[in-house]
């Protein structure tokens, strides 16, 4: 099968098969609004991408943040040079990710990342659940379960979260065979944006079943935009960032 077919295939089985997670997921994010809380996404590498799905985005949520390990250059002062692909292998840096986001009690938790094994995405979903936080994790089971936990705990992501959702990629992620050994085409992204965006608009549409008015972004490319954002925006001053 070619590319198209197979990431479509699979963006139809993850849709129907994760419809339970993503109802319970979008429970946990009307929960935490209805309270004034505020969704927090977090991923690395690839995954950043999905937390950009989930925070600050056209159509999206207002009350959002999105949390990187780019966070402690961006909040914690230290230097940009230090920053590398190894900081996601760091169970040292979830703390200080944590520690500079404007976080509250009644903030909900999205963890992404498809192998779900390494430090720092373990490791903040340990500190998320140690304070009470409502936690999801979108992950890739096949994946993750095929792997060993780069944490000390020995656990994985999917092992914390209160609900799991799986983005039905296949271990290593890409899905076309090369005829001498390996693979290519990765799916994850696609698969974990279109899972994200339903957990968004399922919460959406629950807050509107409720009578509420779902603090929604316009594009800023639309006329009013600008403005609409800004008066949303300012109802959760000090709570929700935009950093680069």
């Amino acid at each position: 099968m070619s590319y198209a077919t197979q990431v479509l295939d699979l963006a139809r089985q993850v849709s129907e098969t994760q419809e339970p997670q993503v109802r319970a997921a979008a429970g946990l994010v009307v929960a935490s609004l209805r309270a004034g809380g505020v969704v927090n996404a977090f991923g690395s590498g690839h995954s950043e991408a999905i937390a950009m799905e989930i925070a600050g985005r056209a159509g999206g949520l207002v009350p959002s943040n999105r949390l990187t390990p780019r966070d402690l250059v961006l909040y914690g002062g230290q230097p940009p040079g230090t920053l590398t692909a190894e900081l996601e292998r760091d169970p040292a840096v979830a703390q200080r990710v944590y520690d500079l986001a404007p976080v509250e009690p009644q903030d909900v938790f999205v963890l992404i990342s498809s192998s779900g094994v390494n430090g720092t995405v373990v490791e903040l979903a340990t500190i998320v659940k140690d304070k009470g936080h409502p936690l999801i994790a979108l992950t890739s089971v096949r994946h993750s379960t095929r792997m060993t936990s780069r944490h000390p705990s020995g656990h994985k992501l999917l092992d914390l979260a209160d609900v799991v959702i799986d983005n039905g990629s296949p271990y290593g992620d890409a899905v076309l065979e090369l005829p001498g050994g390996g693979s290519y085409g990765a799916v994850s992204t696609i698969t974990s944006a279109l899972l994200a965006q339903m957990v968004v608009t399922t919460a959406v549409d629950e807050l509107v079943a409720l009578g509420e008015t779902p603090p929604i972004y316009l594009s800023v490319n639309v006329t009013g935009g600008d403005e609409h954002n800004k008066a949303l925006e300012s109802r959760y001053a000090g709570r929700i960032r935009r950093g680069a």
